[in-house]
Order: structure tokens, then C-alpha cells, then sequence
């Protein structure tokens, strides 16, 4: 009997920490039989081409693709080529956020282009990012299962609503005020700054952030970045008390096995990684600590400064990438005077982007210093890395208390609130983190415990592992829908 193939619609949110996950999903479920397409805007298309099309020649039997939806930037009132959250970044003008809430309610603008799409195809399901409410209503209208995809942990998820239920946020005296959040296994300690609540919910934001909460509750169910072994406990509470239909398919970083996926993975890298991988092949087997923040990062100058500082008080080798974002004019005033001629040999650093997936998975590695984005905490995850925790924002604190509380692999740098506040890690914590990552008994003792659960991760996407398996039962379930 021929079986019509099943055919999943994947629709990422026009960001980098959206999309690179995205695109590993829409490769995890073409190798397992689906058809995938990707949908976006034409210049988020031309991010997305060329790994598609690399992984369609290692890959020749399997089906992926992009469909283009139309997104006139200036007609819907954004900046000519406003298209991405990266444009966004580096916008003069979008300081105080106003760019990007507009962007965000500039994007309902592909709903009926989206509806159009399902109506003529009729796909299996539909996968769409958070960031779109609407989707659940637009694919319901055709008989098509949404599934929502967050791009975080399953712990951050419950944390979040563990802290909408209970608002202990409401019930302390200072917004620096710690308290555990209330019904949470684990008794996480936090602050309302760091848990980065929406103190108004009658604000714009506020109300779309009710309609991500609602559109979730009536989407057939949930995709997560995560994996079993890792956040047992909290898979079990989210599917009990948050999201019933849940299905863990991490780490999704892992669906690029070829070394030409891990180097493309996201943008085009601004080092050779040939010359990078060498340089990690002159160093002794975990001496190294990476540095890097994710692809929205915005230390001031000064902050920079400190880091350098630091990284060479610390005597230990490092890559360190700074992003574009940062990285701004040609004075670099942001490193100190003769710092790279005093480091040549121990240091390198990358303007720009960075092979992070490959980097992390060399033995010259001992340790990550990380944002705590989720995507670059799973990519720690997977490669058996304790790390520096530097949160800054969103639900990053979360996975700090994750990383530093629950699964004892995190160093905190001393970062207590979100990075807008202003606070200054100052050279001595970032010098004492780095070795307190890298060096001495306790060091060991974390480095084992990242072993064993990159070696978990690894098992969990291969045949008969626990992501491989829910991958499993949600294809059987879908197939079961036609």
C-alpha cells in the first residue's frame, strides 16, 4: 500500500535562537520519513538555502523546503529590511524595544498567507514558534494539528507557569527579594528581576503574552528541545499539570552529524574552521574555555573590557567571541591596549560568528561560558561541558538555576539581574569563574557529572533512546490522523 508521506509545516519566529532550532527540527523529521517545509520571509530564506541544500546532497532521498512568505517591512511600518530580530539589533533607533514589539505585531500580517498555504496543501501538522498565537486558530480552520514549539526546557516552562499561578512576585517587599517559587520541585530560589515576569499584564505585551498562553492551551500539544534522562522531574510535571501532550525530541543540535552541518550550522562562521580546529589541536585535552553569548549579545565597552581582563588574570586558554552587535567601529576600544599580542598562543577571539556546535565538541574544551540561551545550553549539554553561567535576560535565569542548582554542572559569574540593569561583572569574578570552571577538585567533580549526561544526550536521539522514541510516537500519532 502506498502511504501518503507526512508532510509537517515548520514556522520559525525570524530570529537566529528560533530558526537554527527549527531548521535542526525540520532535518530530525525528514530523516525520519516526513516531508518538511519551512516557512518565512525572502530574506530569512536566504539564511536558511544553504544548509538545505547541503543537507538535501548528503541526503538525497529525504524532502525539505522553504516557502516564502511575502513581508513588506515598510508598507507594515518597519525599517527597509526589517525581517529579522538580528536587523533589529543593531537598529540605532530600537533602544527602548519599540522596534520590536512593532515587529512582533507586524508579523500577524502572513496569517492569511499562512491559512492560503495549509488550505492548498493540507499538511500533516503544523509546527509554529511561540511568537505566533494565531497559528493555532489558522491551522484548526482546516482540520490541522499546531503544535507549539518554545525553544526552551521543560524546567523553564514550569517555572514560568508555576510563577503565573502563584505570583509570589506579588507577595515581596523588593523586586531583588528572593523566594522560592511556590509547588516547584527542586525549591528553586529566585528574584522577580530575574524571573523577568510581566509585572502589567493589561499592556500590549501583557495581553499577547496571554494569547501565546491561551493559543498554547488549545494547540494539540507541545515539541521541546529537551530530552528525558536530563529533566525527568520536570517532563513529568509539565506533562501533569502544564501541557498534557508533550513530546521530547532533543537535543535537536545533534541532527547534524557531518562536520560541514556543525561548521554551516546558522551563519556563515567569520573564522576558517579548519584554522580553528587546529588551533584546538595544539591544546592539551580540556584546557580550553569558550566564550560566547549568543547572537542578541550587547555588553557596553566596558563590560568587555572586564571580560579581557579577566580571561588573562585567569592564565587559562580561551576562544572568545564577540559578536557583531558589540563589536561596532573599528577602534575596538572594548580591549585593552596589547592584549592580543600578551595572549598570542593562549587566546584567540572571533569577531563575529563562531562554528560554536563544532568548537564545543573538541577535547581541547574544558568549559563554556554561556548566556544561558537554551539553544547554547543544550549544545553545552550535548558536548559533556560544565559551564560558566552569565544570564542576561528572557527565561535565562531559569536554566541558570537549572545548570547551577538541579543538574550541579554550572558556575554562577555573579550575574543576579537581567543584563539592562546595568551591573558590572567585574574582572576578578569573571578571572575566578574561569578557573573555578577549568581548575581543581570540584571542577573534576562537575566535569564527570557533564560527562555522563552529554553521553545521556547522546543516546537519547539514537535508535531506541527517549527522544528518538517520542519522535517515534508522534509520527505514529500523526499517521494515525489521516
Amino acid at each position: 500500500m502506498n502511504r501518503e508521506r507526512t508532510h509537517i509545516l515548520f514556522f520559525p519566529f525570524m530570529a537566529h535562537g528560533h530558526m537554527i532550532p527549527t531548521l535542526d527540527m525540520a532535518k530530525l523529521f525528514a530523516s525520519r520519513g516526513a516531508k518538511s517545509t519551512l516557512l518565512t520571509t525572502p530574506i530569512n530564506a536566504k539564511i536558511l538555502e544553504k544548509p538545505i541544500e547541503a543537507f538535501k546532497v548528503q541526503n538525497p532521498d529525504l524532502e525539505i523546503g522553504i516557502k516564502i512568505f511575502d513581508f513588506p517591512c515598510v508598507e507594515l511600518g518597519l525599517p527597509e529590511g526589517c525581517e529579522n530580530v538580528d536587523f533589529i539589533n543593531s537598529y540605532k533607533e530600537s533602544d527602548s524595544g519599540d522596534l520590536f514589539f512593532k515587529f512582533l505585531f507586524s508579523i500577524k500580517y502572513m496569517k492569511q498567507q499562512l491559512e492560503s498555504f495549509i488550505e492548498t496543501t493540507k499538511p500533516s501538522a503544523l509546527v509554529a514558534d511561540m511568537f505566533f498565537p494565531w497559528a493555532t486558530e489558522s491551522a484548526e480552520k482546516f482540520g490541522v494539528p499546531r503544535l507549539v514549539f518554545h525553544g526552551t526546557s521543560f524546567f523553564a516552562l514550569c517555572c514560568s507557569y508555576n510563577m503565573r499561578i502563584h505570583k509570589p512576585h506579588k507577595k515581596v517587599a523588593t523586586s531583588s527579594t528572593p523566594f522560592v517559587i511556590p509547588g516547584l520541585p527542586g525549591d528553586i530560589v529566585i528574584t522577580t528581576d530575574q524571573a523577568n515576569v510581566v509585572v502589567d499584564e493589561e499592556t500590549p505585551f501583557g495581553n499577547f503574552w496571554k494569547e501565546v498562553r491561551e493559543s498554547e492551551i488549545s494547540s494539540y500539544g507541545v515539541l521541546v528541545n529537551s530530552f528525558y534522562e536530563l529533566e525527568s522531574t520536570y517532563v513529568d510535571f509539565y506533562r501533569s499539570f502544564v501541557a498534557k501532550r508533550t513530546w521530547h525530541i532533543g537535543p535537536l543540535s545533534l541532527s547534524n552529524r557531518e562536520l560541514a552541518e556543525k561548521a554551516g550550522r546558522g551563519k556563515k562562521a567569520n573564522i576558517d574552521e579548519q584554522e580553528c580546529l587546529k588551533w584546538l589541536d595544539s591544546k592539551t585535552q580540556g584546557s580550553v574555555v569558550y566564550l560566547s553569548f549568543g547572537s542578541r549579545a550587547s555588553f557596553t565597552n566596558e563590560q568587555l573590557l572586564e571580560i579581557a581582563f579577566g580571561l588573562e588574570g585567569s592564565g587559562q586558554n580561551f576562544i572568545w567571541v564577540v559578536s557583531k552587535n558589540e563589536n561596532q567601529g573599528e577602534s575596538e576600544e572594548w580591549l585593552p591596549k596589547g592584549f592580543e599580542e600578551r595572549t598570542k598562543g593562549k587566546g584567540m577571539i572571533i569577531r563575529g560568528w563562531a562554528p560554536q556546535v563544532l568548537i564545543l565538541d573538541h577535547k581541547a574544551i574544558g568549559g563554556f561560558v554561556t548566556h544561558c540561551g537554551w539553544n547554547s545550553t543544550m549544545e553545552g549539554i550535548a558536548a559533556g561541558l560544565p559551564m560558566v553561567t552569565w544570564p542576561m535576560g528572557a527565561e535565562q535565569f531559569y536554566n541558570e538555576k537549572q545548570l547551577t542548582k538541579v543538574l550541579r554542572i554550572g558556575v554562577n559569574v555573579g550575574a543576579t539581574e537581567l543584563v539592562k540593569k546595568g551591573k558590572l561583572i567585574s574582572r576578578e569574578e569573571v578571572e575566578k569563574a574561569v578557573k573555578e570552571v577549568l581548575v581543581g577538585e570540584e571542577a573534576e567533580e562537575r566535569r564527570i557529572r557533564a560527562k555522563k549526561l552529554g553521553e545521556m544526550a547522546k543516546a537519547a536521539v539514537e535508535e531506541g533512546g527517549s527522544s528518538y522514541s517520542d519522535v517515534t510516537k508522534f509520527m505514529e500519532e500523526l499517521n494515525g490522523r489521516k
